[in-house]
Parts: structure tokens; sequence; C-alpha cells
């Protein structure tokens, strides 16, 4: 999500360039037996009233399900006129493609017992390849494998930052972490999210994630692999508070981006810059979830969730006494800013996470103020929804139970107005054309972590439906027919906005990354050489390591992804 230099653009530009139109557009991995099952058939001018498509089995091209197309409809994202067409009633496991005369055939999809279970484990395998600190071998990253880079053991303070006991210039040690994005820069708002989503992932599917082996270097440690990816994060975090104040530093950053250059040849000195609120609670919200969800793990570390609550309660005390330490980009600062003008979300959530964890009053009256208007996904900017989530979740651990029930009406109605979005929708996706910006991918899958919440309420299967729909776009079933995740399904991004993937000598990207996606803002257009095909808002995409704009790779983006992965595995249809 960072703007690199016009000179590292041009400099390192690949060779992708923006996709045509899909045909026929179907999730290209897969559906569990009882999922529901759709694909977006382009509807031609000389349609019959109600046309048939076939799903015939990949191998012997035999027809095993005939249906008829829905009614036809232009989709105002796209500008396509499309039809739906509806197999869910084919369950019988097996490899199937789409066809439609006068149309090519669907890209190959699964229908099977554990279609996500190899994205997943990519997904958060990711965050392997994306860690700060650590020389990756051949047994964990394969052509992937590099030396380390950033221990990040000689960090000095910035001058915005210093303090009494930390003057500008004095030297810490904030080692680990995940590089945020496609830069090499780590920043607590946006960990903090992604983080947090990780964290929920486990919280609410433990079964699943204790059984998703990830090629992790802690495997088998006694910690799911999930917990060990989110702890090498949980371990930077913890360096980027002031014990001497409680407060949190904003980012660790160099003053600029980085070329497109492997992490070992990135050698400009390092800086953690300014203390803000928003840091100090999001640190606050996540260390007192990871106190909570880590706590059956303390044998393998002693007093760790003890720890965490108290560095939150610490993060929490700086941010009462500095409400509106808002991020200002010192001049001789050029990275990423996640600056945010309001913070009252981000009390709100730290609130919620520190009420579940003490029981505490002082906490309480935050945690349960009523929020303004519908909040239909959150973002690193807005985080509220995040203590909705934990609240529901965590009902029968509050000292009153009730304090819940306001909880589970923002869910619902922040789930109920994407459900009519989805149904309303001729592409079946509950995304408004005002959802396609920087991100939108990472949109897409919050909407979908908002309707999963509301179904584990309710059990009503349109919310699990329509994340469905969700996920089914992330992975080809969109305008352009592609799948935004890299490495995964028929047709997938093959140039990122990622140093590394751009940088190592290999041809296919580091695999696991959602990208960005169609993003009409086209706010790299300037600094790309090949043009967008579209400024339609589902069309505006490039598959060029020079779109930061639709095509960079973040932590925020990828957390998500992991969560829906597995709620659409797991939860029973």
């Amino acid at each position: 999500m960072h703007r690199p230099t016009l000179l590292a653009c041009a400099a390192f530009l690949a060779a992708g360039t923006a996709h045509a139109a899909a045909g026929i557009e179907v999730n290209q991995l897969g559906f569990l037996p009882a999922a529901q099952k759709l694909a977006v058939v382009p509807a031609g001018a000389s349609d019959r009233e109600s046309p048939r498509f076939t799903v015939v089995d990949a191998a012997s091209g035999k027809a095993v399900f005939e249906g008829a197309l829905g009614p036809a409809a232009t989709w105002d994202a796209s500008g396509e006129r499309i039809r739906i067409a509806d197999f869910s009633a084919l369950r019988t496991a097996g490899n199937y493609r789409i066809v439609r005369a006068g149309l090519p055939d669907s890209p190959v999809f699964a229908i099977g017992a554990e279609p996500y279970r190899a994205l997943d484990a990519g997904a958060i395998h990711a965050y392997t390849l994306q860690r700060a600190g650590i020389a990756l071998d051949a047994r964990i990253a394969g052509p992937y494998a590099r030396p380390l880079g950033h221990p990040d053991d000689k960090v000095l303070v910035h001058e915005s930052a210093a303090s009494g006991k930390r003057p500008a210039g004095t030297v810490i040690k904030s080692p680990k972490g995940w590089y945020d994005a496609g830069d090499y820069n780590k920043y607590i708002v946006n960990s903090g999210i992604s983080t947090y989503t990780l964290l929920a992932a486990y919280e609410h599917f433990p079964a699943w994630f204790d059984k998703l082996a990830v090629n992790l270097p802690e495997a088998g440690n006694g910690v799911p692999d999930i917990l060990n990816e989110a702890l090498w994060n949980l371990d930077w975090m913890a360096t980027m508070q002031d014990r001497a104040d409680g407060g949190v530093y904003h980012k660790l950053t160099n003053k600029r981006f980085d070329g497109m250059v492997m992490p070992d040849r990135a050698t400009a000195p390092r800086y953690v810059v300014q203390k803000t609120t928003a840091a100090a609670l999001d640190f606050a919200a996540v260390m007192a979830t990871a106190s909570r969800v880590l706590a059956p793990f303390d044998a393998q570390a002693p007093g760790r969730s003890r720890r965490y609550l108290a560095a939150a309660e610490s993060a929490w005390r700086w941010a009462v006494a500095n409400p509106a330490v808002l991020y200002r980009q010192p001049p001789d600062i050029q990275t990423g800013t996640y600056g945010d003008d309001k913070v009252d979300d981000e009390f709100s959530w730290a609130a919620s996470e520190l009420y579940i964890a003490t029981g505490k009053d002082e906490y309480r009256t935050r945690a349960l103020a009523a929020a303004p208007g519908v909040q239909t996904a959150p973002g690193w900017s807005d985080v509220r929804p995040l203590g909705w989530i934990s609240l529901a979740q965590q009902r029968a651990r509050l000292k009153k139970p009730g304090d819940a029930d306001g909880a589970r009406r923002q869910i619902l109605a922040a789930a109920d107005k994407l459900l009519a979005q989805w149904q309303a929708s001729p592409a079946r996706l509950a995304m408004a054309p005002s959802d396609f910006v920087w991100g939108s991918n990472a949109v897409v899958l919050n909407q979908a972590m908002m309707l999963v919440q509301a179904y584990r309420l309710t059990h009503k299967a349109d919310y699990l439906n329509a994340a469905q729909s969700a996920l089914d776009y992330t992975l080809g079933r969109n305008p352009l027919g592609i799948s935004y995740v890299t490495g995964f399904g028929a047709h997938s991004p093959m140039h990122p906005h990622h140093r590394p993937s751009e940088a190592d000598g290999v041809a296919a990207p580091v695999p696991g990354w959602l990208v960005g996606g169609p993003n009409p803002g086209q706010q790299d257009a300037r600094d790309c050489r090949v043009p967008y095909a579209s400024k339609a808002p589902a069309m505006s995409y490039l598959d060029n390591a020079c779109s930061y704009a639709s095509n960079e790779v973040a932590i925020n983006w990828n957390a998500p992804l992991v969560y829906v992965a597995a709620a659409m595995q797991v939860l029973e249809r």
C-alpha cells in the first residue's frame, strides 16, 4: 500500500498487463459438496429467454449437471450483461468445467471435502515468507529461500519519537515482525488488524487450525502453526512499546522506500517514528486479545499471557493520557503513513478487548458505547467491528453476558445491509461500486468476515452464501476471470508489486498473497508505462509490478483471506 519511487517502477517494470474480460467466471479452486455454487456467464444479445448451461466432468467431458441460467442483468460495477448459473445441487466430488454454447469452457474447478486446505495453509505461509529478521532456507521457503534481512537490532529513535529517557539517536532493538506490504517497513497500525484477524481465526475455528500444518521453522513446538506465525509479529510489536511510559511507536521504517531489491540488500538506517494514540490503542487491543487466545499455550512460554495483558493496560493508560496524538509525517520520512484523524473506533476496540480480558468497569463504558451509523466491515482505519466480533464471541466470559447484545445487533445490522446488496446484485456480490478502492479485495473479504459472524450467531444460510460469493469472487468469479491469490487457480497474478517477488530471480511470484484488486482510483497511472484497460470499478486492475494501487500485497489483506477460507471450509451448511 505504499508508493514507490518512479525510478523503481521504471527500472523493474514487469511484463504483465491488464487482463482481458473473462468468459465464464467461476471459483477456480472449487467448493464443498454442500456449499452454494454459482458461476457468472456472459449474456449474449441473442440469448433465448431461458438459456441453459452444462457442467461436465473435466476428464471425460461427460455432462453431469444441466440447469437454466438466471435472467440477464447489467452489473454496474463492470458494465457486463450477465446471467447467474446455479449448480448448488451438484454435490458429487470430482473435477468439472462449465460449458455454454458460443463461449470458451470455464476453468476447471473441484468439488470435494477440503477445497481450501492448501489455500489457507498457503495464505499463512505467505506471512512466513514475509518475515523480517530471519534467514529462510530451502526447507522452509523452497525456491524463495533468502538470506536474513533487516535484523533491526540497531534501530534509531527518530526525533519525532524522542523522549527524556530515549532522546533522538538512541539505539534500540526491534527485531522480527512482518514486512507490511510490498515494501520492507513495519507498521503497528496495520499489524494490529492483521494479527487480530489471525488470532480470531484460531479462536473461532480451533479444530481446523489445530490440524492445519504450515511449513514453519517452529512447527511441532506444541503451538498451532497459525499462532506460531502470529507470535513472530507479536514479538516485534512488544518491542515497539516504550516501557517507560507505555506509549507505542507508530512505525519502524527507512526514511524512504527501498528499491526493488531483496531484503538483505536493503541496508538503509532504520528508525522508530512518533508515538501515536492509534498505535497505542491498536497495540492494546491486540495484546489483550493475544493474552486471551494464547493463554492455553502458556506452558510453552510461562508468563507470556500475563505480560501481554500488562503491556495492553499500559498502552491504554498512555492513550487515555494522550487521546489525540495523531500521526503527522515528519518532513524527512517518506514512507507509508497509516494516518487516521479519528480514533474513537480504536478506543472502542481496545476497550472491548480489555473489558473481556479484565472485566474492569473502566473499560466497559467505552466498550459498550453506541456506534454511529452502520459499519459493514472493518479496516485498518475503522476497527470498531473487531470489538463487536470479540464481544459476541466472548459472551459467556463477560461478567454480564447481556453486554454482548449491542455487539450482536451491530453485527446483524451490518450483515443485513450486506445481504440486501448481495441479493440485489446481478453478480451476486455484496460489493457496491464505491467499495472498489485501494485494497478492494480486502474490502470484499472483510465484508465476508462480518457475514460469517452473522451466520455464527443465527445459522441463517443466506449469510454464509453471501460470504461464499465473496470468496468465489477473489478466486476467479470476477469480470477478469483471475484468482487474485498468487499461485492459486488457473489464472493468477504473475507480477505483484512486491519487492521479493520481483527481485528474487524466480519467475513465479511468492505464492499465497492476495493482491489489492480493482481500483478505479488508479493512483499509480502516472508511474506505470502500461495503461489500465478500463476504469470500470470491477475492471480497473493491472497485473504489473508498477501497479501499487491495484497489484500490491499487504498483511492486512491476507488476514481476512485466512479467516474466510477457514470459515467456508468448516462451517456447517
